[in-house]
């Protein structure tokens, strides 16, 4: 995850410098991608170290299974010492990030809309390429707390609202449904903005549902649906601001 979020941030950096340079802006999208890159160095030097809480856990569930089985396994001590990674780095990047994001849409033609609309469809992106990526870890370790990605999931439908509702404010998507706005395409893009819009809360809702089966398979069909969750989404956010950047 934070290669990914890292790398986009680099791309943002990059697009930024090279179209349409913003100081304030830029200098934050920078900071965010060396934060996180300090955050994935960290991470990746003190993955042995393990978390808080993880080794009590361990032993509590070693318990459980040795009352209800009779075998009872060795405690395994920490394969390192030292400290642990520290989480905050991630919280310092995404609010970076946040702020970067604020600024950009400061600087627009129209301020209040274009901002409302960047914030809450970085929201919704992030949740949503952060459950897909999430996901993928639940086919490795089926033991892992399923809550965790049912909490992405619920993230990503509640973004869903207000990143339609700002993109239908004029001047919005209904200029384009309407004819008013030419897509280049007789209406169809806009049409498939539609399309992606509707599709994306269905898949929330269908990957909601499968989330709630107790079956391992159950996390695999997520997993799908957010693989196409991930397409109908940013669909539904990239579409719609590339048409509305030039009206």
């Amino acid at each position: 995850m934070r290669a990914t979020f890292g790398l986009s941030a680099l791309g943002a950096v990059a697009t930024g410098l090279l179209y349409d340079p913003v100081g304030a802006r830029d200098l934050l999208a920078v900071a965010t991608v060396m934060v996180t890159a300090a955050g994935l160095a960290q991470s990746i030097l003190r993955r042995e170290v393990g978390v808080r809480n993880q080794q009590a856990l361990a032993e509590q569930r070693t318990e459980r299974v040795a009352q209800m089985t009779g075998i009872d396994r060795s405690e395994r001590a920490k394969a390192g010492e030292g400290p642990e990674f520290d989480p905050r780095l991630d919280l310092v990047a995404g609010c970076l990030a946040l702020v970067g994001v604020i600024v950009a849409g400061l600087v627009s033609v129209s301020p209040l809309l274009t901002t409302a609309r960047l914030v809450f469809g970085s929201l919704f992106l992030g949740a949503v390429t952060a459950a897909m990526l999430l996901g993928h870890w639940y086919l490795v370790q089926p033991g892992l707390d399923r809550r965790f990605l049912s909490e992405l999931v619920r993230w990503t439908g509640i973004f869903w609202l207000p990143v339609v509702g700002l993109l239908l404010v004029p001047t919005g998507m209904q200029s384009v449904l309407s004819g008013a706005i030419d897509d280049g395409w007789g209406g169809m893009l806009g049409w498939f903005w539609v399309a992606c819009a509707v599709t994306t809360i269905a898949l929330v809702a269908a990957t909601t549902a499968a989330l709630r089966e107790r079956q391992y398979a159950a996390v695999m069909a997520a997993t799908g649906l957010l693989y196409l969750a991930i397409l109908t989404a940013f669909g539904t956010d990239l579409v719609a601001r590339a048409l509305l950047a030039s009206a």
